[in-house]
């Protein structure tokens, strides 16, 4: 029966989701900037992005599809107009030499070159106030703000050449001599506005593209809880109704797949349940009448019925959200430094095109306003933020390339940018460090086997196992079948939740599970007790027992083993001086024996998802960069606190989301190879840099015509933008050097 779509505003749980018209923005760079829906930070221009997440719903991101439809007509548009500007200036003085005379035209405006003009400025137009758009809003509210950024020199860079070369084809007659090439020709930069535009907005694609697959990470986290509950009324009977009418006191039924849908506590019935996002225990953990269950958690086995306690964002699932968003929100912006920079560069280049005019004007031979015209409009296209623009996005982008074909992901620049810098690497035990699932390390044969060897007792429990779906029981089926075992057919099987399994297998008794599961049958052993702690014992693995006709005859001992490159890429990692830190759910005496096997000395253990992120804050305090490496969903808050999420590729889909750099192949080796990829990215984008920063040291005073009374250099707009685009070539051309960078 389908619940009603109604319900009372009092019992309705306020979770951490919201409606699309009640979505909150504000900027990475500025948090005290938020509003209500997207948009440009009046501060520094960046677009925007969502605090809050709609659970279920794909949002779209106005901002991106406007940029990616903007940046696809500019490349249409600017192509056609390169060409049409490369080959139509080569011909240009031919046409019009020949239609001159027939058209009784002035040499200087034959018909050729006002045609070409005007066609290009037909191409450019459109490309640079429509595509361009959103960069002369941002440069006007930086001006409005009294906030100069990377907008504001592209506005003036752009704009400025824009309008000269409007002005050169719509009133050619009002530039001087000292404005025309040899053929008397006034040049234009079309091409140039255009194509700085295209890069620009290149840029932006790329970055929203990236920004915007961070809040998949949330929306997963929601998305574990499912969208209905079986709720039992005061008659017994069940009706599926949403979650958010699910009150604390309600009684839910919970059947075998299905995730529980909040926090609580379990009245009747038992179960196995998966609590690996949770915990980060790989091993599922039987739940019985009294016993807490948490919301998102999977039920592999029996079907229970359960208490409601917490609901909304009082749940754990709910609580864990909060704090992935929140230290997503409160990471420091790392890749922003041509920002920052522009807010003192500026201002130069404004008061350097200035002076410029003003000294030409003034002091400049005739014609001085032309002249002090062509000196400011070319220090305006020389220090177009262009090069500075392109400085790190190229790198990153050329070195994620390099990443993927090395099995490193990298899903965010700044983590790459500052994994470099790391000094401490925290890592999770269950499928990081260990394989992630249940694999039999042992069989110990007791005197109850009566004379059964260890292939012939394995054959009777993995018979009997064979029935049950339970991790640890298809852990020992496997074993069997790698072991080319027969299974034989298993009579009178019967499964007791968060106990064991019983049958009869080739006319014998079969129990196998917990001790207190063989107590409850009548299998007693006086020293059964010490069997769990013995010497022999596994201490890091989970132990399964069995009883054949009635007498104890083995111990299974399942352990998740370690993965066999990690002794070795800790060893390495610890060579390079990374403090090596284990953070792990699981018990101490698992965490402390895998810890030995692979050289880590430093042990966090039993320590709970939200309790993960609070450790990783604690080690930013003591001043250190900590990188964060897992897989599970209990990972998430510890990923989103450290400076470098890492994600095992091979785990969950929320670890990888919320993670700045994701290890393809799941191997730990894939950090130290992360870490040679981010040393080589930052020295490519400070060798960007530093050509961005002498270009235009060098390029603006002689733009200005600073040595024009000692060499008699004047340069020309046309020589500017020809400069321009070299500087753009050359970031980009260093950029690709990174697709041969060793690994």
């Amino acid at each position: 029966m389908q619940g009603s779509s109604e319900a009372p505003a009092a019992n309705r749980a306020e979770g951490p989701a919201t409606t699309v018209g009640e979505i909150r923005y504000t900027c990475p760079m500025h948090p005290e900037i938020v509003q209500l829906g997207p948009g440009a930070c009046p501060k520094c221009g960046m677009a925007l992005e969502p605090m809050d997440m709609v659970a279920g719903e794909e949002q779209s991101d106005p901002e991106y599809d406007s940029m990616r439809k903007r940046f696809w007509v500019a490349v249409a548009l600017s192509a056609p107009l390169v060409i049409i500007s490369m080959l139509g200036r080569m011909l240009a003085p031919m046409l019009g030499r020949m239609l001159a005379p027939m058209l009784g035209l002035d040499l200087h405006l034959n018909a050729a070159d006002s045609a070409l003009n005007w066609l290009e400025c037909g191409l450019a137009t459109p490309v640079v106030l429509w595509c361009g758009g959103p960069f002369f809003e941002r440069f006007w509210a930086s001006l409005v703000n009294r906030s100069p950024n990377m907008f504001t020199l592209i506005g003036l860079g752009t704009g400025a050449t824009y309008l000269d070369s409007l002005a050169a084809t719509a009133f050619p007659r009002i530039f001087p001599a000292s404005f025309r090439d040899m053929h008397g020709v006034v040049p234009v930069y079309f091409e140039a506005a255009a194509v700085i535009t295209t890069l620009v907005l290149l840029g932006q694609v790329l970055e929203l593209r990236a920004r915007q697959k961070t809040s998949g990470a949330i929306r997963a986290l929601l998305n574990l809880a499912p969208k209905q509950a079986h709720k039992i009324g005061a008659d017994s009977g069940e009706q599926d109704v949403a979650l958010e009418y699910i009150v604390v006191g309600d009684r839910v039924r919970v059947r075998p797949g299905e995730s529980v849908p909040v926090d609580g506590v379990i009245r009747e019935g038992a179960s196995s349940l998966d609590e690996s996002m949770v915990t980060g225990e790989s091993m599922p953990v039987e739940k019985t009448v009294g016993d807490r269950v948490t919301g998102g958690t999977l039920n592999t086995s029996g079907s229970f019925v359960m208490q409601a306690e917490r609901v909304g964002s009082e749940t754990s699932l709910a609580q864990i959200v909060k704090l992935v968003s929140e230290a997503q929100r409160s990471r420091a912006p790392m890749q922003r430094l041509a920002d920052r920079v522009a807010a003192y560069f500026v201002p130069a280049v404004i008061a350097a095109a200035i002076l410029a005019f003003a000294a030409w004007a003034t002091l400049g031979p005739a014609p001085r306003l032309a002249h002090g015209l062509v000196a400011a409009v070319a220090v305006l296209i020389i220090a177009c933020p262009c090069a500075l623009g392109l400085a790190t996005p190229m790198s990153i982008m050329v070195a994620v390339g390099r990443g993927a074909a090395a099995g490193v992901l990298v899903r965010n620049a700044e983590a790459l940018e500052t994994l470099a810098k790391v000094d401490t690497l925290v890592i999770d035990k269950t499928g990081t460090l260990t394989e992630g699932k249940p694999q039999l390390s042992e069989l110990h044969l007791l005197e109850g086997a009566h004379g059964l060897n260890e292939n012939e007792l394995l054959k009777l429990v993995a018979s009997l196992e064979s029935h049950s779906q339970h991790p640890l029981a298809r852990a020992i089926v496997r074993d069997a079948q790698q072991k080319k075992i027969v299974l034989a057919n298993a009579d009178s099987f019967h499964s007791t939740a968060g106990g064991g399994v019983a049958g009869r297998v080739n006319g014998r008794e079969i129990l196998a599970g917990t001790l207190q599961f063989l107590s409850e049958k009548g299998i007693t052993n006086a020293e059964s007790q010490s069997l769990e702690r013995g010497p022999s014992a596994d201490t890091a693995g989970t132990s399964i027992f069995v009883a054949v006709d009635g007498a104890l005859a083995a111990r299974i001992t399942l352990r998740d083993r370690v993965k066999h490159s990690t002794p070795d890429a800790i060893r390495e990692l610890r060579g390079q001086g990374l403090r090596i830190v284990m953070l792990t759910g699981d018990r101490r005496e698992a965490a402390m024996a895998v810890a030995r096997e692979v050289g880590i000395d430093e042990v966090e253990a039993g320590v709970r998802p939200e309790e993960k992120g609070a450790v990783i804050n604690r080690l930013r305090r003591e001043g250190r960069i900590v990188a964060m490496a897992g897989d599970g969903i209990n990972d998430a808050p510890a990923l989103a606190a450290a400076q470098v999420g890492i994600a095992m590729g091979t785990g969950t889909d929320v670890a990888i989301e919320n993670a700045g750099i994701v290890l393809l192949k799941g191997d730990l080796r894939g950090i130290l190879r992360a870490r040679r990829l981010s040393q080589a990215t930052i020295a490519n984008i400070r060798q960007n840099l530093a050509f961005a920063f002498l270009y235009n040291a060098l390029g603006i005073p002689i733009a200005a015509g600073v040595f024009y009374p000692i060499f008699g250099w004047l340069l020309s707009p046309m020589l500017a933008s020809a400069a321009m685009s070299f500087s753009s070539v050359s970031v980009i051309a260093n950029a690709l050097r990174l697709r041969k960078s060793a690994l």
